[in-house]
C-alpha cells in the first residue's frame, strides 16, 4: 500500500469507505436530523447494513436515541447505532451499556508501511464455505447470547459481491484460522481474522493477516478495524497499519430466545 499522503484526509477516506459499502448493499438510505438510517431489507440479519449513523453530536438522551432507533428499525430484531466521533460515542456510552446494550470502540487502521518478516506458516486460499464452522465459532465467541439468525448465509450473498478471497491455515486437513479479504475498486479490506481458540499462540494470526495484505496488491486503500481497546490493534500496528479514524458501535442484540433484550 502507498504511504499516507499528508494532503489527504485518510478519515475521510475512511468513512468515505464505510459509506460506499452501506450504499451498494442497502437498499434503504435516508437521512435524519444527525445522520442517515441505513438498512438492507434482504440481509435483516447483518447488523452492519441496518442501522443508525450518529454523523454529529445530536445532543439526545439515551431514551430519546432509543426511541428514534425503535421507530427507524422498527421490523428488525436488533438495534444499532454507529456514532462516527468517537467522544460522542463515549458520552453515550454508560448510559447505554446500564440498559444492557453492547458497545465497542473501534480503529479503522490504514495499512500504511511494510510488514516485518514473520513465521513460517503456511497459508492457502480456500473456498468461502470451507470454513464455515470457523465463522460458526468466531459468531458465538464474539457475541454470546446473540442469535445468528440468518447472518451467516446473508453475510455469505454480500461478501460474494465485493470480490471476496478466503485465506486460511490448516491443521492436517482441517482449517484452524481464516481471514477474509474484501476489495471494491482500488480499495479493499480485511474483513476477518479469526483462528481457533484452541489454537492460538502461534503466530498464525499474524502469519494470515500478513498473506491478506500480500494478496491485496497494489490497491490505494486497505483497511482492517480493531476494537480500540483490545489486543489485535497491536498486531496490526505491528504489521504496519494505522489508526485513521475511530467511532463507537452500541447495539442491542436479539437473544437466541427471539427477546429484543440483551442478555447481562
Amino acid at each position: 500500500m502507498s504511504a499516507s499522503d499528508p494532503t489527504d484526509d485518510v478519515t475521510a477516506r475512511a468513512r468515505a469507505w464505510r459509506n460506499a459499502a452501506h450504499a451498494a448493499v442497502c437498499d434503504v438510505v435516508e437521512p435524519w436530523p444527525h445522520g442517515t438510517v441505513v438498512r438492507a431489507t434482504r440481509y435483516p440479519s447483518y447488523f452492519d447494513f441496518n442501522l443508525v449513523r450518529v454523523e454529529d453530536d445530536p445532543a439526545m438522551s439515551v431514551d430519546e436515541l432509543v426511541a428514534f432507533a425503535d421507530r427507524a428499525l422498527d421490523g428488525l430484531a436488533h438495534r444499532r447505532f454507529d456514532v462516527d466521533d468517537a467522544a460522542v460515542g463515549d458520552a453515550l456510552r454508560p448510559g447505554f451499556e446500564a440498559i444492557g446494550w453492547k458497545t465497542i470502540r473501534l480503529a479503522w487502521m490504514r495499512h500504511e508501511a511494510p510488514a516485518p518478516p514473520g513465521p513460517r506458516i503456511a497459508v492457502a486460499e480456500v473456498p468461502y464455505d470451507a470454513v464455515h464452522e470457523l465463522r460458526v465459532a468466531w459468531h458465538d465467541g464474539d457475541f454470546p447470547g446473540a442469535s445468528a439468525g440468518d447472518y451467516h448465509a446473508q453475510a455469505r450473498e454480500v461478501a460474494m459481491s465485493r470480490e471476496v478471497r478466503v485465506l486460511a491455515v490448516h491443521e492436517g486437513d482441517r482449517p484452524i484460522a481464516f481471514t477474509q479479504l474484501e476489495q471494491v475498486g482500488d480499495g479493499a479490506e480485511i474483513t476477518q481474522v479469526f483462528v481457533h481458540p484452541d489454537h492460538r499462540g502461534g503466530g498464525r494470526g499474524t502469519a494470515m493477516t500478513r498473506a491478506a495484505i500480500e494478496a491485496a496488491g497494489d490497491v490505494r486503500d486497505l483497511w482492517i478495524v480493531a476494537d480500540d481497546e483490545d489486543r489485535p490493534k497491536e498486531l496490526y500496528a505491528r504489521l504496519g497499519f494505522r489508526t485513521a479514524w475511530t467511532s463507537m458501535e452500541l447495539t442491542r442484540w436479539p437473544t437466541r430466545a427471539g427477546s429484543h433484550r440483551s442478555e447481562p
